[in-house]
């Protein structure tokens, strides 16, 4: 396993296994399925996305950042949560699965920073935080938009936080923090 994974590469197959067959049982109106796993690496309490894509698309996006239960839980959770409860679409539908691809991101723990430019694009991911305003974008959405570390901070702010672009360097108040993620997905 390489230094920078958390995740082995069967780990991550089983992981993609599990969101499947989630995806599979939200979209057909099915309980969620046992999401059991012998792989003792899955059972770590560790944070993750799961997103959908549809043709290519943006379908669904939800994660946690904070564990309540071991990784596996928390991907099989996610994936149902991004399949049904993602509020910028409808939940998805039976027809639409053999269009959806899922991609994961594990995520490593958040670290504040007080140099926000410090982060390398395509590396971390950042999360924003004022009050009861809050986002993130995940590390590899700087390099799926060409994006400059002041464009991903800024967008950030003021696409998924709902601050002013420029909170993360003028705002005093605002809290900027740093994570990496594995990402990995279905071919």
């Amino acid at each position: 396993m390489n230094d920078d994974r958390v995740i082995s590469q069967a780990g991550e197959q089983e992981l993609l296994r599990i969101a499947r067959e989630a995806v599979v049982a939200a979209a057909r109106g099915e309980p969620p399925p046992d999401c059991s796993t012998e792989l003792p690496e899955l059972h770590r309490p560790l944070g993750a996305f799961v997103t959908l894509h549809k043709q290519g698309r943006l379908r669904g996006c939800i994660g946690r950042f904070t564990p309540d239960g071991p990784v596996c839980e928390v991907v099989a959770e996610m994936a149902r949560a991004a399949a049904l409860n993602d509020p910028r679409f409808s939940p998805l539908t039976e027809p639409e699965l053999p269009d959806i691809d899922i991609e994961i991101s594990v995520l490593s723990p958040m670290e504040k920073t007080d140099d926000p430019l410090s982060l390398e694009l395509g590396v971390h991911g950042v999360y924003i935080k004022r009050g009861l305003h809050s986002g993130t974008f995940l590390p590899q959405v700087a390099t799926e938009h060409g994006m400059t570390k002041e464009q991903f901070l800024s967008s950030c702010c003021a696409h998924k936080a709902g601050l002013p672009p420029d909170a993360w360097q003028n705002d005093p108040q605002t809290e900027v923090y740093l994570y990496t993620a594995q990402v990995f997905g279905e071919p």
